[in-house]
């Protein structure tokens, strides 16, 4: 029973707390927040096999989709962009062991936090005006998402510089429709020779503003190249391989989502050569189970999914613009990767009309954008939201399985009352603490399938 008093004591707070179960996690918020923490119970952690699954939420970025190297990339560029050490020689970049734990599957504001506290002295006060004056120009003049220019306009009034977006060989450009990014870092230095501007940066949060829209900055426009299908270039530039897709499907995630979608029926037992493949990709490890058996399990989930398909939900920290074009880039490529299926024309062409676009996939979409940027993920929101809208009650929740890369995903899905979570860690999030699962998958969604028969 809930007490109804507003107010109640430390000793009452506990036994409270000690209602809601047994195992809690200390979730840390940004710097600017009260309270420092918040305790937060967890679900518990069933073991299968399950009653019967209604429905699966999901992570984009890491788990879906192989973005997260861009994010990560995106945050490098924003401490080299505000200290000036733009090369290797200057500064070697983010340190895989110490900082992947730190800025993978948290808030942007807390990976942003985490990367300027750590990195602090290589900043440079010059590079700091003049990266943040060029990203909110890019934002403004080239940038697609709303919400964003909204965002920058309001921090540049308040660090005083309101009237630099309303400069007059900017207004000439904007009205010939003609802004391009040679244009912009022309102006931006024009701007800093010309006036006399500072920054008075007194608090970590400061600096988190700034960051934030040069992280944004640069992302948004690897999109922007990307939705212009100049993917091959940027790949090239950034990673320097022009054949490799900077967004596309996670190992076994087509075979997976039409598998619970109930489209595959007896033709899984085509596909299992290359669910297998997927696995040893995703794991690194040679397939060591008994095939028939692998077949004839997946073969009865199969035709169990094709009477009762299941709810799918996507839940990402990604704001909404830049979601949309992750999935749509992802169902592009993977609609090339299905006649590697060795399936009958007719459900080829099934499938390949039903990843033609990703709201077909899934029932519920949830981003950032349906939160606020302080409630995301370690925090249990962006889930319980995913629920709601797939109209899961409370009381099914132990029919629900949860898909997650990093540990502040893992803990937010078990802070929603999911206690069915399985981490599914990549490279970059090999070193996070993935206690908060139920399960881990080094074979991803493979795994999952071949191994554990999805929990069923």
């Amino acid at each position: 029973m809930i007490n109804q008093n507003k107010f109640i004591s430390k000793i009452e707070a506990n036994k409270f707390l000690n209602s809601q179960g047994d195992e809690f996690t200390i979730i840390n918020n940004p710097d600017y927040i009260h309270p420092s923490f918040e305790i937060v119970p967890l679900a518990l952690k069933l073991s299968p096999p399950l009653k019967g699954l209604r429905a699966v939420v999901m992570d984009m970025d890491g788990t879906i989709t192989t973005t997260e190297k861009l994010c990560i990339h995106s945050l490098e560029f924003m401490i080299r962009k505000m200290s000036g050490k733009l090369e290797k020689d200057s500064w070697i970049g983010i340190d895989e062991k110490i900082d992947f734990p730190n800025i993978i599957g948290n808030s942007t504001t807390k990976h942003v936090e985490y990367l300027l506290t750590r990195y602090t002295k290589l900043l440079s006060s010059d590079d700091i005006l003049k990266s943040f004056i060029y990203a909110a120009l890019w934002t403004l003049y080239i940038g697609k998402d709303e919400n964003r220019k909204a965002e920058v306009k309001l921090n540049l009034a308040n660090f005083g510089l309101s009237n630099i977006h309303k400069n007059e060989r900017l207004l000439r450009l904007t009205d010939s429709n003609s802004v391009t990014e040679t244009e912009l870092h022309s102006i931006t230095d024009s701007l800093l020779g010309g006036l006399e501007m500072t920054l008075n940066l007194s608090s970590i949060n400061e600096y988190v503003r700034i960051g934030i829209d040069i992280y944004y900055q640069r992302y948004h426009e690897i999109l922007k190249r990307i939705e212009d299908g100049k993917g091959n270039d940027i790949s090239r530039e950034l990673f320097g391989n022009s054949e490799n897709h900077l967004i596309e499907p996670m190992p076994g995630v087509v075979i997976f989502l039409s598998l619970v979608k109930g489209w595959l029926g007896e033709e899984i037992i085509n596909i299992i050569p290359q669910l297998i493949k997927e696995y040893e990709l995703k794991s690194n490890q040679i397939f060591a189970g008994n095939i028939d058996e692998v077949t004839n399990k997946l073969l009865t989930l199969s035709k169990y999914f094709q009477i009762n398909p299941i709810k799918t939900a996507i839940v990402t920290s990604s704001i909404s613009y830049e979601a949309k074009i992750v999935m749509a880039e992802m169902v592009k490529v993977a609609r090339n990767e299905i006649p590697k299926y060795n399936l009958s024309s007719e459900t080829e062409n099934f499938l390949h009309n039903k990843f033609s676009n990703y709201k077909n996939l899934f029932d519920a979409f949830v981003t950032a954008s349906d939160s606020s940027e302080i409630r995301l993920k370690p925090h249990r929101d962006l889930y319980s939201i995913a629920l709601h809208q797939l109209g899961i009650s409370k009381n099914i929740f132990d029919q629900v399985i949860g898909f997650e890369d990093s540990e502040s995903g893992t803990i937010a899905i078990r802070a929603a009352g999911i206690g069915m979570c399985i981490a599914v860690p990549f490279a970059e999030t090999s070193g996070h603490n993935l206690d908060a699962a139920t399960f881990i998958c080094e074979g991803g969604l493979p795994e999952a399938l071949l191994n554990y028969n999805l929990f069923l």
